[in-house]
């Protein structure tokens, strides 16, 4: 099990800020194009799972890694608090709604993992109920993959201090103020419930399909974690353009 309070949330010291930032434009470029080439060939898909605590970074690293991507062919879901349709049905309805089609990169702002993180951490409902989701949620991966939808999953890896210290700039700064919500500070008091149930989740739920903690106290380790563990999984497709006779 990845214990969160073993894993340094800052990168190596001998990285360098200004060669990975250098090293993201040239992968976001390379994304552009890889994209275009996933939308083309139309044989495979991409679901990217992006968690984190709040203020871990999710929004930026999105606006970032994808800067270059043409907005046809991918598709951004933000998942807040289930409306009360989506709670009258099981926890991966308002999920498998969302999913990528052929050709497309899904990337998910936050999850189906919710459902077993705050919802344990609140105790809105059992353990019991949670392990069983750990299950469905497995099954529920492994037939996207079945489907021909390639999965990656990111944890984005703050420490406590910088949470606050983020929290904190949205009371500060004007253009971060509309995204102050007073109770965000209320559930980082509950880190250490949040980090043993992202812990069990690492080890519990599709080893097939491994979480990568992304070191994200500094945003440019963390947009270059990202976007090159993307580009080398489209890379590895090995995929072509149609040709007129197809």
């Amino acid at each position: 099990m990845s214990r969160l309070s073993k894993i340094a949330p800052t990168p190596p010291d001998d990285f360098k800020k200004n060669k990975y930032k250098e090293l993201t434009e040239e992968l976001t470029e390379e994304l552009s194009e890889l994209q275009n080439l996933l939308y083309a060939e139309g044989k495979h898909s991409l679901l990217i799972v992006l968690q984190g605590m709040d203020a871990a970074g999710k929004d930026g690293a999105i606006k970032k890694v994808f800067s270059g991507v043409n907005p046809m062919g991918c598709r951004v879901k933000p998942f807040k608090k289930p409306t009360e349709r989506e709670m009258a049905h099981d926890f991966l309805w308002r999920v498998h709604q969302h999913v990528p089609q052929q050709g497309m990169i899904q990337i998910f702002n936050r999850s189906h993992y919710e459902d077993v993180l705050i919802q344990r951490v609140h105790q809105w409902v059992d353990m019991d109920t949670i392990k069983r989701r750990y299950d469905y949620i497995n099954s529920f991966e492994r037939l996207l993959q079945e489907n021909g939808t390639h999965i990656l999953k990111f944890y984005l890896h703050i420490s406590q201090e910088e949470q606050h210290e983020r929290l904190s700039e949205r009371l500060k700064m004007r253009h971060k103020m509309w995204k102050y919500n007073p109770g965000d500070m209320k559930e980082s008091e509950r880190w250490d419930e949040y980090m043993e149930a992202y812990e069990d989740v690492f080890e519990y739920c599709s080893p097939e399909i491994p979480w990568t903690i992304v070191p994200a106290n500094k945003n440019w380790f963390k947009e270059y974690t990202i976007a090159n563990s993307i580009v080398e999984l489209l890379r590895s497709l090995n995929m072509e353009y149609p040709s007129l006779n197809k």
